[in-house]
């Protein structure tokens, strides 16, 4: 089961706006995001590998409503597939020009807004010890 740090409510109270209709999706693939940014960071946790520190839970939270609110903004979906095609069509399938982003495999692309959210808690994204 993943872990997800930031609730419907606390997106809406952290942008001022209403979640979206699919926000427990776009939350759950956010908390993944900044899973995967903290992957080498060191922060106490509890069985289940929560954040247990009230600051790194907030920030936490704090990151994952910033990284919903990048992607809507950006027009994403959280998925990666939009870094791929220039313009893509279903029936009967038409893709247009590949796109050939900076962004590696693997690597996460972390709202700025979030990754302050975690640094300001000493949290050190993309630091391995």
């Amino acid at each position: 089961m993943p872990r997800i740090y930031a609730t419907p409510e606390q997106f809406t109270a952290w942008s001022g706006k209403p979640a979206p209709p699919d926000a427990d999706r776009l939350l759950t693939r956010a908390s993944e995001d900044v899973d995967d940014a903290l992957t080498t960071a060191l922060y106490d946790t509890d069985g289940m590998g929560m954040p247990t520190e009230a600051a790194v839970v907030a920030a936490f939270a704090d990151a994952v409503c910033a990284q919903v609110e990048y992607q809507l903004a950006a027009g994403t979906d959280g998925t990666g597939a939009d870094d791929r095609w220039d313009s893509v069509s279903l029936g009967p399938v038409a893709m247009s020009g590949r796109r050939t982003g900076t962004q590696a495999p693997g690597t996460v692309d972390l709202a700025p807004r979030a990754y302050r959210a975690l640094t300001r808690a000493g949290l050190q994204v993309g630091v391995i010890w």
